[in-house]
C-alpha cells in the first residue's frame, strides 16, 4: 500500500521526535496546518512544499512519496 503525505509526514516527525508545533515552527505555518496535513484533510503548496524540504535538508521527493528514505542535501 502506497503511503500517503500524511503517512510520510507522521513517519518523519516520529523520527526525530518533534511535535507538529516545532515543526510548523520551523517552517512557518501554523499547527493546525501541520495537523490538517496529518489527518489527510490538506496537502501542503508548492511553496510551503519546497519551504519543508530547505527546511529539513532533505528532497522534497521524500514527502512525495517517490522515494523511501530522506535524501539529505545539507
Amino acid at each position: 500500500m502506497e503511503m500517503t503525505f500524511g503517512d510520510i509526514l507522521k513517519e518523519y516527525l516520529s523520527e526525530r521526535a518533534m511535535t507538529q508545533t516545532e515543526f510548523a515552527n520551523s517552517i512557518g505555518v501554523k499547527q493546525s496546518q501541520v495537523s490538517e496535513w496529518l489527518s489527510g484533510k490538506a496537502k501542503p503548496s508548492y511553496d510551503i512544499l519546497k519551504r519543508m524540504a530547505l527546511e529539513c535538508g532533505i528532497s522534497a521527493d521524500y514527502f512525495l512519496g517517490i522515494i523511501d528514505e530522506p535524501k539529505s542535501f545539507k
